[in-house]
This record gives structure tokens, sequence and C-alpha cells, in this order.
């Protein structure tokens, strides 16, 4: 990010630093004293203040978003993800595992190491290692601070409010519009194609580090872009955030490349747990259809967070 790094005002004397308090109030407030001034071109954020917005951001995705909670669900995606996120998190942060009951293809990540998959994309996935390229490609954006950077550029508007808007299709909804005061995520500028060239290289090496087959990644990019061409308007939500063209197949396959061929070999492209984990996807009733935010729901949240509507 460079220099130039604006003062972050801490929380007043007394504010609790976890728990409800904060997560209504302080992730909020960040942005608009980060972004408030003119001249001000960035904001230094701890890591302690990242992870207090993702778990505010959290809960805003839990109220927003149909999560599934069966148990065996929950227990293979938090153990994939954690074996991913082991052996690339220098942080030590709480990585959050979540599969969205949703039958567009999507995934995002928030602040802090909360890492969201759809149901629809999972679905779509024929091996594990093509769910695992984007599990890895999402934790790179959190290892890379992308999400943070993109809340940076969110002109006052409220933090949490700011990434629904950005990584989800929660801000088509009048209420979402009505919170950050404009149309939505039109405010927000995507993943920027470095960004995703990042998150993509990242991908790569820890999928490798984890012993599962980087072949995965091009694999699900091919997949995604077919889905694309036959039926847009399944993946509205992931090209909302995540730009995907032919170039990016060739940019992860030269860097696999970059591998002793005898040492991919010996990494695992699926397995049975997957595939059982996929079965028991598919087995489920249908996903609900997307709900509607109640009018005003947004805009009190938005005031609750400390933000302010432009």
């Amino acid at each position: 990010m460079g220099n130039g790094y604006g003062t972050i005002k801490r929380p007043p004397p007394g504010t609790k630093r976890s728990g409800s308090a904060v997560s209504r109030q302080w992730p909020g407030r960040l942005v608009v004293l980060c972004l408030a001034g003119a001249l001000v071109s960035a904001c230094a954020i701890s890591q302690q203040q990242e992870v207090e917005l993702g778990a505010s951001t959290a809960q805003q995705v839990s109220a927003e978003l149909p999560l599934i909670r069966d148990a065996e669900v929950v227990s293979y995606i938090n153990a994939i993800g954690n074996q991913l996120a082991k052996v690339t998190d220098l942080r030590h942060l709480a990585w959050h595992f979540t599969v969205v009951d949703s039958k567009e293809v999507n995934a995002f990540a928030l602040p802090g190491g909360w890492i969201y998959v759809n149901r629809g994309l999972i679905e779509r996935a024929s091996s594990m290692s093509e769910l695992a390229g984007v599990m890895a490609h999402e934790i790179g954006h959190v290892t890379r601070r992308h999400s943070v950077e993109q809340m940076q550029q969110a002109q006052g508007a409220d933090a949490g409010v700011v990434l629904l808007c950005t990584l989800t299709k929660v801000c088509e909804s009048g209420a979402g519009q009505a919170a950050v005061g404009v149309g939505g995520s039109a405010l927000f500028a995507k993943f920027s194609r470095s960004d995703e060239a990042e998150a993509d290289a990242e991908a790569v090496a820890t999928t490798v580090k984890a012993g599962i087959s980087p072949y995965g990644i091009p694999s699900m990019f091919r997949v995604l872009l077919a889905e694309r061409r036959t039926n847009p308007g399944a993946l509205d939500a992931f090209f909302a955030s995540h730009p995907l063209e032919e170039d990016r197949i060739a940019h992860t396959e030269a860097q696999i490349a970059t591998y002793p061929a005898s040492e991919l070999q010996k990494l695992s492209k699926d397995t049975p747990a997957f595939q059982s984990f996929r079965r028991r996807l598919l087995a489920m009733p249908p996903s609900p259809a997307p709900k509607k935010a109640p009018a005003g729901t947004a805009q009190r949240t938005s005031t609750e967070n400390g933000g302010s509507q432009q």
C-alpha cells in the first residue's frame, strides 16, 4: 500500500474490545474515520481491527444469507479449509469456513479469516482439488488483505454493507441500496486483475504445500467459463467481484509448470470424502430463493454500526 497512512483513532475509553458492542460500533466507524478527510489516501488497519471487521460482517452475512448447518457439511468444509490455511497463514488467524445454501456459483472472503463457498459452486466441482483451488484462492485474498483494501475504498459507507454489496448480491434489494445511498455494488470496485493474479498465485502455492493438486485451479476456471457461456445468470455474483478471463488459465498453468512433474504427480486430486460431501449436498432440498431484506433494515444496520450515508 505504500506510505502515507492516516492515523486510526482508538475507541473511546471503556469501549469493550470484543463482543457485540464492538461488532455493532467499531468496524463501521473505522471506515468513516479512515476516509472522512479528502486528504487521507489510505488507512492502516491492525490485525485486531481486521478481525473485528470480519466478525461484524460475518454477523450480517448470517442474517442475510442462508447458511448450511448440517454437521457433516460443516465438518468437511472446515477440515479442507484448515488443511489449506495452516500451510499459508503466517498471522495465526482463527479461520471460519461456511457453505452458503445458494444455487448461485460464488465464493467470497471476509477480512480476518471468514471464507464462504456457495453450494452451487461445490455442486459444479467434480473433484476435491477443484474445490480446494477455489478455497485456497479466497484464503489468498485474506492473507494478501484484499478485502481490507476494498473496505478502504468505501468513501464513508458502512464497512459491513460495503463488503456485502461487493461480495454478494444483497444490495440488489432496495434496502441494501439505501444503506449505501446509491445503486449498491456499482459503488465499489471488484477485485482488480492484480488482486486476482496474486490470489491465484497464492492458491497454487497453498494447494501444493497442502498436498493437493493445483491442477484443480485451472480446471475449475474452465468449468466457470463454460457455465458463463451457457448459464450466465448463475454466476453474476461471482463475476461481479472476481474478473475471470482465459489468460488466468494460462497464467496458473504456467506457474504450475514451474514445479517438478514428479512432485505434482504425488499430490491428491480427489478423495472419497469429497465425493461423499458433494453427494450429501446434492441430496438436500433445493436452495431457498434469495430473500429480500425488509425496507429500512439495512439503513438501521448502517446507523447501528456507526456508518454514514452519502
